[in-house]
C-alpha cells in the first residue's frame, strides 16, 4: 500500500485505475523476465491494496461495482502478463516427455513404426541444426527411439538457456518438438487400423463403391446420411475417436431428425453436450424428455437452459410444460424469453395464464413479444384474444404479435360462420 495522508484518497477506484494504466503501460514496455517479474509483483501489491480497501458499493444492482470492475481488470493484466512470457527450454522438454511416452505407450501399425522412426531422424536432423548437438538415432525399435528423445533433453538441460538471452534458440526448439509430436499423431496407430477394419466388416464402406475419397470415413458419413443410415452413422459415432468425426455424426443425426439415433447419443447427452441436445429436439425423441425436464434448473449455465427449453419444446411432451412455466420469471431474461418460446412450441393450454401474465407484467419487451408469440402459437381462442389485447403496445414487437393474433381470430370467425 503506498504511503500517504489520506488512505480514503489512495484507495479509491480513480487512484487504482491510474496505478492499473501504469501497470499496464509497464508491461507494454516489459522486455525481459525481470521487466515482466517487476509488472507482476505491481499486480500483486495492487490486488492486495484492493483487497484492503473499503471501496464505495453500488447503490442498485444495475450500477457498476468498482471492486468487480477493478478485480476484472487485473485479471486481464495478469493473463496478459503471462502470455508475455516465455518461451521456455522446460516447454520444450515438456514435449519431448510427452513425445517418450507416445513413444513408449503406443501400439503402432508397421505402417506406423516405419513413419515414427523417420519422424524422430527428421526431429534429430533439425534439433543438431538449432542447438549444434550430436543426437543421432540408433536403431528402429523403441528403445532406439525413446533413447534419442532422451539425448535430446540433456542436451537441452545442459545448454542451460537464458528466456531473454537465447529466446530465439528457445523458438526453433520449440518449433522441433512440436514437429516431432506432430509426426507422432500422424503416423498410423493400431487402433486406428482396427477401427477401419471393423467398420469395413461391418459395411461401413461399402457405399463408395470401387472409389473412395480421402478421407473415405467422412466421404462414407455422406453419403450413409443420403441414404438415411441412422444405423451406420450411429456405428461411426461409436467407433471414432475423433472429436470432428463426431461433430459431423452429431449434425447429421440432427439434419436427419430420426430418433432411432437416441440410444447413441444418449450418454453424451447425460454429460449435457449441448449439440447433442439439439440434436434430440430435432428428432423429438420422447425418451429424452425426462433427462432434459431435469436440466431446466440448470441455472448456472443460461446457455444449457436455452439449448434445453428449446429441445423440450420441439419433442412437445406436456410434462415440461410445469417446470419451463416455472422459469418465466427467473431472474435471466434470455432465459425468461426462451422459456415462453418453448411454452408456445409445447402448445399445452395449461401456460395460456403464465404467458398472458408475462405479456402483461415483464419488465422486458423482448421477452413479452416471445409471450405473445407463444400464445399465438398455441393458437386457442383465448390465448389469441390474450395476445390480441396488445394492439396499442408500446412495444413494436407485442404490437406485430398482437395484429397477427387478430387476423387469425377473425380468420376463426369466418370459418365458424362458414359452418
Amino acid at each position: 500500500m503506498s504511503d500517504g495522508d489520506d488512505d480514503t484518497t489512495e484507495l479509491s477506484p480513480e487512484s487504482f485505475d491510474e496505478r492499473l494504466t501504469e501497470a499496464e503501460e509497464a508491461l507494454e514496455a516489459a522486455e525481459t523476465e525481470a521487466d515482466l517479474d517487476e509488472v507482476e509483483a505491481t499486480l500483486d501489491d495492487i490486488e492486495a491494496d484492493v483487497e484492503a480497501a473499503d471501496l464505495p458499493e453500488p447503490d442498485d444492482e444495475d450500477e457498476e461495482d468498482p471492486a468487480e470492475e477493478l478485480e476484472s481488470r487485473l485479471s486481464d493484466l495478469r493473463d496478459d502478463l503471462e502470455s508475455q512470457r516465455g518461451p521456455y527450454a522446460e516447454d520444450a522438454v515438456e514435449t519431448l516427455d510427452e513425445a517418450k511416452s507416445t513413444i513408449a505407450d503406443t501400439r503402432w501399425t508397421e505402417q506406423g513404426e516405419g513413419e515414427i522412426v523417420a519422424a524422430v531422424e527428421t526431429f534429430a536432423d533439425e534439433f543438431n541444426g538449432v542447438l549444434d548437438a550430436s543426437v543421432s538415432v540408433d536403431g528402429d525399435d523403441e528403445d532406439a527411439l525413446t533413447a534419442a528423445v532422451d539425448d535430446a533433453v540433456s542436451a537441452i538441460e545442459a545448454a542451460d538457456l537464458d528466456a531473454d538471452e537465447d529466446a530465439e534458440t528457445i523458438a526453433d526448439l520449440i518449433e522441433v518438438t512440436d514437429g516431432l509430436a506432430d509426426g507422432l499423431d500422424d503416423a498410423q496407430e493400431w487402433d486406428d487400423l482396427e477401427t477401419r477394419e471393423q467398420l469395413q466388416v461391418q459395411g461401413f464402406y461399402d457405399v463408395l463403391g470401387h472409389y473412395k475419397d480421402f478421407p473415405p470415413e467422412l466421404s462414407a458419413l455422406k453419403e450413409h446420411e443420403k441414404r438415411g443410415n441412422v444405423e451406420m452413422i450411429a456405428l461411426a459415432f461409436e467407433s471414432f475417436q475423433s472429436d470432428f468425426m463426431q461433430e459431423y455424426c452429431i449434425e447429421a443425426f440432427t439434419r436427419m431428425n430420426d430418433d432411432r439415433a437416441y440410444e447413441t447419443i444418449e450418454g453424451q447427452a447425460k454429460r449435457r453436450d449441448k449439440g447433442v441436445i439439439k440434436a434430440i429436439g430435432k428428432m423429438a425423441a420422447e425418451e429424452g424428455v425426462e433427462m432434459l425436464v431435469d436440466y431446466v434448473d440448470t441455472d448456472s449455465d443460461p446457455a444449457l437452459q436455452k439449448v434445453v427449453f428449446k429441445a423440450l419444446g420441439e419433442i412437445g411432451s406436456e410434462e415440461a410444460t410445469q417446470p419451463i412455466a416455472n422459469k418465466l420469471v427467473t431472474e435471466n431474461d434470455n432465459v425468461r424469453s426462451a422459456a415462453a418460446r418453448a411454452l408456445g412450441l409445447i402448445g399445452d393450454t395449461r401456460a395460456v395464464e403464465p404467458l398472458s401474465d408475462v405479456v402483461a407484467d415483464d419488465d422486458v419487451d423482448s421477452v413479452r413479444a416471445s409471450a405473445a408469440w407463444a400464445l399465438r402459437q398455441i393458437g386457442t381462442e383465448d390465448a389469441l384474444e390474450a395476445a390480441a389485447g396488445y394492439a396499442d403496445d408500446r412495444s413494436f414487437l407485442v404490437q406485430r404479435e398482437a395484429e397477427l393474433a387478430t387476423e387469425f381470430l377473425g380468420d376463426d370467425v369466418e370459418a365458424e360462420a362458414t359452418v
